[in-house]
């Protein structure tokens, strides 16, 4: 069995206290990814287009440094503090995603994410290979 795999690449800022991505064989588990960028500072204050394609753009680094694509991600999970977003999230979605052959996607609504600004926060599931 091979052993777990941790993932910082320096394309995105640095982590605090977690891995950016993890996996274990082909699978590849991308933490929730927020609108930073790789000086680790917060990319479109109040502007959720700018902080998706940021969060995207953070993705594509990610699973493109473990040797996949964006055509590699199978799952994605969008949380948002505001429905409102929903057309915006998904019109920057459909720039990075082959149209057909879009992930399998849940859209959540919370209350806050984990600091004041952040807008959008999105996770990713890939099968690379």
């Amino acid at each position: 069995m091979m052993a777990k795999q941790t993932l910082n690449p320096s394309t995105v800022h640095k982590p605090g206290n977690y891995s950016h991505a993890t996996g274990k064989g082909n699978t590849l588990y991308i933490a929730g990814q927020v609108a930073r960028n790789v000086q680790g500072e917060l990319v479109g204050p109040g502007d959720v287009r700018a902080q998706t394609e940021q969060v995207y753009a953070n993705i594509k680094a990610i699973v493109e440094a473990a040797g996949g694509t964006m055509d590699d991600i199978m799952k994605i999970t969008v949380y948002t503090t505001n429905a409102g977003f929903l057309g915006d999230i998904g019109e920057v979605r459909n720039r990075f995603f082959n149209a057909e052959s879009q992930p399998a996607s849940t859209f959540v609504m919370i209350s806050a994410l984990a600091q004041p600004g952040f807008l959008v926060e999105i996770e990713a599931i890939a099968e690379l290979g």
